[in-house]
């Protein structure tokens, strides 16, 4: 079997392939009693949305990388009548509904739809209305939840592509995602990874599913280079899914440091990537509200676990860890408090390196983009007014599937 289709050994690597989701129906499913359960603060306006999305994809393959779609994969997935059925199982499972007739009406009825519906529903969610002449048994569980409209709930974040999967090198790390109304993004990755011929066609190691017990999420992974990760234990990544990982890829892999990066436990800041990404061979953004907060580890391969040994700072780990004389962070908003802390609410830190030295941003982060400049980085803005109101940024949005090597 030939190698893996899969190559990422960077942050910064010219970016060659990414997975995006175009953002579809399911963020006009979002109603302001269910967002905090969807895990959204506001409610944006999908035209606007989906257009600043399409300017997104297409200033990368201008740069030459090539676009696939998780929409379009998981169709081609679904070709196959006994995956298809597989699929709408698992996808009911998921439901919680708590009522086999129900379940079993609704599998017939989704087995009755052509692939590409069936991931249309999978995506946006199935309303009670999408199906009003469903026939089915009431239980008392049903009277009980009456009022909720949902059968099947959307999943309105999965334009955040980063968070399901992480490319490790030639492997995969399917995440295992900390809040239930994810779980689905990374079931879909599972079976894009198990059955489309992407991955089936080539070796592809599986460093992690998202079957194991313990969180971890792909905008809390960084990797550095091609010995060595960088890891955010967060509101959404436990120490637990960390040490499994690590110990994972110091067995099957070339990595042999992990630096856990430990940041507040907040949603203001859910992820590593929210307040801090890598830029450039020496060069890093980062939040400067968290410098004073951050604590920094290192692993290495231990015998029962990894080996870990407490750093005293996240500009020495850095040097300590790329080999490097000395390392730049640079602070976003310009380091100002105010600035900084406003444009960190609009991703101005989740930067996306296409190729050393060159990243995507928002236009709306003015200060920080020019800081950037300033510092001699590339800068190549894209409009996100509505994108923004997920809490994501560029990074957020993109999971690489192939960088060059440095």
């Amino acid at each position: 079997m030939k190698q893996s289709f899969l190559n990422v050994n960077s942050e910064i690597g010219k970016l060659k392939a990414v997975l995006l989701h175009r953002p579809g129906r399911e963020l006009e499913r979002l109603t302001p009693q269910y967002l905090e359960e969807l895990l959204f603060d506001d409610i944006p306006w999908l035209k606007r949305m989906r257009n600043e999305h399409d300017a997104f994809a297409l200033t990368m393959a201008d740069r030459g990388c090539e676009i696939y779609y998780y929409e379009n994969l998981l169709e081609e997935v679904l070709e196959k009548a006994e995956v298809k059925e597989k699929f709408i199982s698992d996808v009911i499972k998921g439901t919680n509904l708590a009522n086999p007739y129900l379940e079993q009406a609704i599998k017939e009825y989704l087995l009755s739809l052509p692939p590409q519906k069936v991931v249309r529903v999978a995506i946006e969610g199935l309303h009670k209305e999408d199906v009003p002449n469903l026939s089915w048994e009431y239980r008392l569980v049903d009277y009980v939840k009456s009022d909720y409209p949902f059968y099947i709930n959307p999943i309105p974040n999965l334009y955040f592509t980063r968070d399901p999967g992480t490319t490790i090198g030639n492997g995969l790390s399917i995440n295992k995602m900390k809040t239930p109304a994810r779980n689905r993004e990374t079931m879909f990755l599972h079976y894009i990874y198990k059955y489309h011929p992407l991955f089936t066609s080539s070796e592809t190691p599986l460093y992690y599913n998202y079957t194991d017990p313990y969180s971890i999420e792909g905008g809390d992974i960084l990797v550095l280079n091609e010995t060595t990760l960088a890891i955010g234990c967060s509101e959404r990544t436990s120490a637990w899914g960390i040490e499994t990982l690590s110990q994972r890829l110091f067995q099957e892999t070339k990595i042999d440091k992990v630096l856990v990066i430990q940041i507040p436990f907040t949603r203001a800041y859910m992820h590593l990537d929210t307040v801090f990404t890598m830029l450039n061979y020496d060069q890093f953004a980062i939040y400067p509200g968290v410098k004073n907060s951050i604590k920094v580890y290192l692993l290495t391969k231990g015998v029962n676990g990894p080996k870990i040994t407490p750093l005293s700072s996240l500009e020495a780990a850095l040097k300590q860890v790329l080999k490097l004389p000395s390392v730049e962070l640079i602070e976003s908003g310009g380091g100002t408090e105010i600035t900084a802390a406003r444009e960190q609410w609009n991703d101005s830190t989740n930067t996306l390196a296409i190729e050393p030295g060159v990243v995507i941003t928002y236009d709306r982060n003015e200060y920080t983009n020019e800081t950037l400049r300033r510092r001699g980085i590339e800068v190549i803005e894209i409009e996100g007014s509505e994108l923004v109101r997920g809490r994501g940024g560029p990074r957020c949005m993109s999971m690489p599937l192939i960088r060059e090597n440095l």
